[in-house]
């Protein structure tokens, strides 16, 4: 996959698409974005597969 968004674009489109979200839930400690989105999964109540998804849309909009 292609990345044509900075990451600063997609959390303001993750956090316009889901209003629970805050910046706290983006936070990378050392790079961690496994942490980030295991994170991510419990609080959206995602799979990995579906924030996958999820972040691939984001490229394309």
């Amino acid at each position: 996959m292609e990345i044509v968004r900075s990451w600063r674009e997609q959390k303001v489109m993750l956090k316009w698409r889901f209003p629970d979200l805050n910046d706290s839930d983006f936070f990378l400690a050392d790079t961690d974005r496994e942490s980030m989105l295991v994170k991510l999964e419990e609080k959206l109540k995602k799979t990995r597969a579906e924030l996958e998804h999820i972040f691939a849309e984001l490229q394309r909009y």
